[in-house]
Parts: C-alpha cells; structure tokens; sequence
C-alpha cells in the first residue's frame, strides 16, 4: 500500500502556514489490512482510521457516487483499485486536491498549485454539486487568514448558486452547521463567514433574518454569537443546536440592552434581578466591552462591582413573607449607589 499526504495540510504547507491537522489517504489497502496493522477505524459513512501512535486521520482512496440528499447521500466504494487521481477527483477544491508522498513530491492533477498562486476558490469538478456541505464548508474556509483575500472562480460561484437553488442546504444536519459555524466563530474573520452566507443566500434556512454580519468585537466566540444575535434582533439560531454557553451569552446581553436603551430605575432593577452578575462576571466583562453597550458600560459595571460588595446574607435572617420587600431595599441601595 502507497500513503500520501492530502488536503489543507498540503495547501497549508504551500502558503507556508502551520496546519493544525494533517489527514493521509492510503492507496492499496483494506479496512481488514488497516486494522490488522493497529489502525483504529472511526469513519461511519466510509473506512477512516486513526493512526496507533500520531492520532492523526488515514482514509483509504474512495470514490462516491450520488445517491440521495444532503451530506449523507453517497454510496462510496474503497477497493484496492481506487486510484490516486481518482480519489483527488472527489474533493471540493482544487487547493485542496494536492497530495505529497514520502519523497516530498507533489502530486496535483488539477492545476492546484496555480490556483494557490491566483488565490482562486476553484471547484475541482461538478461532482462539487452533490455535496451541499461544501458551499458552507467554503464560507469557513474564507475565514482563514491566509484564505480571506482568495477570490472565488466564476463558475464556481455558478455551482453555488445552484446549489442554494435545489434547497438542500435547508436539509442538511443542523449539527453540521453549527460545527462549521462554531469554527467560523472560533476564527479570526468571523464576519466573513455570515457575509459569504448572506452574498449566495445560503442563511435563508438556518440563519433566517440574518441581515448584518459583525460579530469580531469579542475574541470569546459565545460572545461573538452573542453580538451577532444583537445586531440581528435576536432571531438567529432558531434551527440550529446552539450550545448553552452560546446561548448564556445572547441572553445575557439581551437583558443588559434593555439598559441601554433607557437606564431607568425600572429596566435596571430588572437586569439585577434577571442577571447572575456574580456567576457570569467573566462572562459580562468581556460582554460589556461590545459596541452595543457602549453607553452604559460603565454603569453595568458599577452594578457588577455593587452587586458583589453586598451581602446577600442577610435575608436568610429575614421571615419569608418580608424577603422580597427587604430584597427590593437591597436592589435599591445597589441602583443608588452605582448610579
């Protein structure tokens, strides 16, 4: 059996970037072989194995063949006879359809090299149409700083229009989206992700009223979700498994908006007593340094600071039909004095 090296790794090696991962296609085997030689198998659509020692991904060469919707409709097939060439066919984008063996020789059979020299997004055959994935999987790759500025071929874009056009963005796993989502959050451009979303209309399911994309003020990504939430009114995510944590942050900064808004007695004795200011002080230092609140920062942190000086223990000595009015002479004294 033969073993190249393959993908993002490759191309990443090329743009003289450190790659985080590096996955290898393996030429000439079987899932039996692979095991026999200590190679753990994790794939559950096709024979993908884990490495005994490095961890690292190997897949044996497969083609696939169009079967059904979404990312899971392929039959594939990973005989021995699976060539090289043919299993860089099946990849999304010619930059990464380069493979390098042990020798350190190139192996590009779609003009890769070129296009990481254009700084071209170029789809390596209309194959690139039976995989919804991709067109989603391509607005995180324009996230990487190394990425960003790659234009994207014209036909290429044709194909992603296309792709929005049969609607099977809308059925693809919600789990899947979110993963690139998250990863696109987790970047260093994530406003580029949702702006190539809206440019193609691939938000129009999953991302419903996604009308503005910045959400780069934060580098915590929940708070990134957080900020693009707000300037979206809060109506992201609806179909989407948004992590609690995510989820925390929007709602968090939810509640301090109504201060923003008007910092009337009335909105911020509701925040103090909608808000775990002490558990979530982490969370709200990074959350008040947002755009969003930018006039009533400092009194959010005023509160923060007040919240934490008073002693709450008091109302354990409190009868229980006086607690919510000493409790309320309590909210009183923390307004007045971060105010």
């Amino acid at each position: 059996m033969n073993v190249y090296e393959v993908g993002g790794a490759v191309r990443d090696d090329l743009l003289e970037t450190k790659s985080n991962d590096r996955d290898w296609v393996v030429i000439g085997s079987s899932p039996e072989e692979m095991t026999q030689q200590g190679f753990k198998p994790i794939g559950k659509d096709f024979p993908v194995f884990l490495h005994p020692e490095t961890k690292e991904e190997y897949a044996l060469a497969r083609t696939e063949k169009k079967s059904g919707y979404g990312y899971h409709g392929f039959n594939f097939y990973f005989g021995k006879d699976v060539t090289l060439e043919e299993d860089l066919s099946r990849r999304d984008f010619t930059i990464n359809a380069i493979a390098k063996d042990s020798e350190g020789n190139l192996i590009d059979p779609h003009n890769g090299i070129q296009d990481i020299q254009d700084k071209v997004f170029r789809h390596v055959s209309d194959a690139f149409l039976e995989d919804p994935l991709r067109a989603i999987r391509l607005a995180r790759f324009k996230t990487y700083d190394h990425l960003k500025d790659f234009t994207i071929n014209a036909n290429t874009e044709k194909l992603l229009n296309k792709i929005v056009e049969s609607g099977e963005i809308n059925i693809l796993s919600e789990n899947r989206i979110w993963a690139e989502t998250e990863r696109a959050l987790s970047s260093n451009n994530p406003n580029i992700f949702f702006e190539t979303l809206l440019r193609f209309g691939m938000h129009i399911f999953h991302f419903k009223g996604l009308d503005k994309t910045k959400c780069d003020s934060s580098n915590t990504p929940s708070v990134r979700w957080a900020e693009l939430q707000i300037n979206n009114n809060f109506v992201l995510g609806q179909n989407l498994p948004v992590p609690n944590n995510y989820e925390n942050a929007a709602k968090i900064l939810e509640k301090l908006s109504v201060v923003e808004g008007d910092a009337s007695y009335k909105n911020i004795l509701m925040v103090i007593q909608n808000i775990r200011f002490v558990q979530n002080e982490e969370l709200i230092r990074d959350i008040i340094l947002l755009p969003n609140l930018k006039k009533t920062k400092n009194l959010i942190l005023r509160l923060l600071e007040t919240i934490k000086e008073t002693d709450f223990s008091v109302l354990s000595q409190v009868p229980k039909e006086h607690i919510e009015e000493e409790k309320i002479k309590l909210h009183d004294q923390i307004i007045k004095i971060s105010k």
